[in-house]
């Protein structure tokens, strides 16, 4: 699902990663920090795809809410987990959204 967002700027964290054949316990994790991410302060949205790689990008309202969401003690435990048991590669970018648009047909309403 599309984020719905407030208007600019806000930042956004992209987490593209490729993931290790084994993937015990990665969708319950990963559902388990949606959630979590959703109660922090800040938090703004998320969107996810996978495909061959995964692309998820969490939006927060300043660089603060998002160095408190990665110094998280749960997340802190899912990145470690991540590094150890699931990703085999994975690129985080952080950038300011600066300008937004959007387009919606009827059907999508």
């Amino acid at each position: 699902m599309i984020a719905t967002m407030p208007k600019p700027p806000y930042y956004a964290v992209i987490f593209t990663s490729l993931l290790k054949k084994d993937q015990e316990g990665y969708a319950e994790m990963a559902e388990k920090m949606e959630q979590l991410a959703k109660e922090q302060l800040g938090y703004l949205g998320f969107e996810s795809a996978r495909s061959e790689i995964g692309i998820s990008i969490s939006y927060w309202k300043d660089l603060a809410s998002i160095q408190d969401w990665k110094n998280n003690s749960d997340h802190l435990l899912a990145q470690k987990l991540g590094k150890e048991k699931w990703y085999s590669s994975y690129h985080i970018r952080i950038s300011k959204v600066e300008r937004a648009y959007e387009f919606n047909t009827k059907e999508n309403n």
